[in-house]
């Protein structure tokens, strides 16, 4: 893990798993990260890191791939805080998967119409943008919220 912060405050996120993929060190890495303005909901987030042996035989030194997938559920009574209710939805993690250009982020979106709240955890670069994405919901069944 390069580096873990909150858009929103001081937020961590906190290794839970780490899968050994190969023998040249890659890892598949699990992190639970609480949602910062929506109490009662833990996203959990693996990703691809590379290891030592891997990168010296592929030369690219400071670099992580985007691949990551997301799973969120109620781990509590929930209480949702304020939340942007915008289509472009709000920052929950970030995470560096390079020295300057790529960052790996959770992404909150709250779909009103059906009482669910969307997650989405993909990269972001500077230069190329990325299709790879993962998507989870959690549903706001008797949440309270207006």
């Amino acid at each position: 893990m390069l580096l873990s912060l909150g858009l929103t405050g001081p937020l961590s996120a906190e290794v839970v798993g780490n899968v050994d993929v190969d023998w040249l060190g890659n890892d598949i890495v699990v992190e639970a990260v609480a949602d910062p303005k929506v109490k009662g909901v833990t996203c959990h987030l693996a990703y691809f890191e590379r290891g030592l042996i891997d990168r010296l035989q592929k030369g690219n030194w400071f670099e992580d791939p985007s691949n990551s997938s997301i799973s969120c559920r109620q781990t509590g009574p929930i209480e949702v805080g304020d939340i942007d209710r915008g289509d472009e939805g709000e920052d929950v993690f970030s995470e560096r998967r390079s020295i300057i250009f790529k960052t790996l982020r959770v992404k909150r979106i709250f779909d009103e119409a059906n009482q669910t709240l969307v997650y989405i955890s993909h990269a972001r670069d500077v230069q190329n943008g990325s299709a790879k994405m993962s998507m989870s919901t959690v549903p706001l069944f008797g949440a309270g919220v207006d």
